[in-house]
């Protein structure tokens, strides 16, 4: 009833996929991504059970999963249409209805080194997760979230985010969701003058031990003659004394401390997104809001030029006060530990950005980049969601359906990985909620783009 194949992990050939359709008898199909699967009892009986109830072309399920011999939950997320990434996480087990598989693989045109079965399931036309515990997996990979979470970019990897960028793209052209290049709207006007070109946004929250880097870090910038530049920090009820030290700070004597900003939120929530609504909004606010947050550093005194020049289509040294060319400007970071040591992957770039397609792959992969800038006239017409997880993601991925995003490839931020950065260790429930809330995001904007 069951003719079972197994495919070492999600990355796999269109020749892979195409054998095994090739060479099931059975009505289902069953694709295992490891290779120690242990059953509940009656497991596969129930995943039979529902693809037949639920006319899915595709079911998974909840799971157990075993690290040195210790059990723990492993629950997945429903899929949705904006579940485009290709790390998307349906558990070891796959079981398909055989005739509807064999039908999708019929159309499946493209050969793909790497990018097989991201193409099977971007095809298939239901996916249903069965949220019951039905088997168990071994984990191999034991990292903590925060060390899995810049693989997509590790260079390493270069060759197989190609693929799975031109596979999505195929995708979006498919169903009608694919942005050509070059087609945006004009940016809006810029209206009364502002106080300064550029200003430095730091909200934060009880990062006492981080912020007085974060600020400092701010203040050195250096802008060139005809320019200026202020820092907004914005601080949500910290309790453990940030509040005191960016006070100090701000009543130092330091000529440049001048430039400093203080705003004290409210009882109320705000989370990132709205710290960062209440700087954009604050008539202070320059031209330009460029991205610092409070436990990282830029990489050097010139990160604030290189963003005013980046948005205006600049060179170094011209001294032009242009108009802008984009409405938000993503640069290049590093990882650091603490004492600045630099840390495996390295330099991240996000190469996977083009001007040509990087609003279309912005929608498979599960961030855009750092530091970011933007052009605040756009920025107060769009707004940041209110929350804590994914408000960049949001705000980028709304700006790319319409207007043009710039890059600088230049190190301009040191992105300091420790103990108390919101991803460092996520359990499995936070790793569910995050990445369904990415995926809801996605889904929003398919939906916008597919109007």
């Amino acid at each position: 009833m069951i003719s079972v194949f197994y495919l070492p992990g999600r990355v796999c050939s269109t020749k892979a996929i195409k054998e095994i359709a090739e060479k099931t008898t059975e009505k289902y199909t069953m694709i295992c991504l490891k290779p120690e699967i242990e059953w509940v009892y009656l497991g596969q009986e129930r995943m039979i059970q529902v693809l037949e109830m639920s006319g899915a072309t595709m079911v998974y399920a909840d799971h157990f999963a075993k690290i040195n011999d210790v059990v723990t939950e492993a629950p997945v997320i429903d899929y949705q249409i904006g579940a485009l990434r290709d790390d998307f996480d349906f558990g070891a087990v796959l079981l398909w209805d055989t005739a509807k598989l064999k039908s999708i693989v019929a159309q499946m045109d493209t050969e793909y080194e790497f990018a097989g079965l991201y193409d099977l399931r971007l095809r298939a036309e239901k996916l249903e997760h069965i949220p019951e515990y039905l088997y168990y997996e071994v984990e191999t990979d034991t990292r903590k979230s925060g060390e899995k979470l810049f693989d997509y970019v590790d260079p390493r990897n270069r060759q197989v985010q190609i693929e799975m960028e031109a596979c999505v793209t195929a995708h979006l052209k498919r169903i009608g969701a694919y942005l050509k290049p070059g087609e945006y709207k004009e940016l809006p006007v810029t209206g009364n003058p502002y106080p300064v070109t550029a200003s430095v946004i730091i909200p934060c929250k009880n990062r006492a031990r981080t912020i007085a880097d974060a600020i400092h870090s701010a203040l050195n910038q250096k802008v060139r003659e005809g320019y200026s530049f202020n820092v907004i920090v914005v601080d949500d009820n910290s309790t453990d004394g940030t509040k005191e030290i960016i006070q100090e700070i701000a009543n130092s004597q330091e000529l440049r401390a001048k430039s400093l900003i203080y705003i004290a939120q409210d009882k109320t929530w705000h989370a990132i997104g709205g710290n960062w609504n209440v700087a954009i909004h604050d008539p202070r606010c320059g031209m330009y809001a460029i991205q610092l947050d409070s436990d990282d550093t830029y990489f050097d005194e010139t990160t604030v030029q290189k963003f005013i020049d980046a948005f205006a289509g600049l060179e170094p040294e011209q001294d032009i006060h242009a108009a802008p060319r984009y409405g938000m400007v993503i640069g290049t970071y590093q990882l650091t530990n603490m004492a600045g040591e630099i840390l495996p992957p390295g330099v991240i770039d996000h190469r996977e950005w083009t001007d040509d397609n990087g609003r279309n792959n912005a929608l498979r992969i599960n961030g855009l980049g750092a530091p970011r800038g933007f052009y605040v006239p756009l920025l107060r017409t769009i707004n940041y969601p209110t929350t804590k997880y994914g408000e960049d993601y949001a705000v980028g991925l709304r700006i790319s359906r319409d207007y043009p995003i710039g890059r600088i490839y230049d190190v301009l931020y040191n992105c300091r990985r420790w103990e108390d950065n919101s991803d460092a260790n996520c359990d499995i429930v936070a790793m569910n909620r995050n990445n369904w809330y990415k995926d809801r995001l996605r889904t929003w904007e398919l939906q916008a783009r597919l109007k």
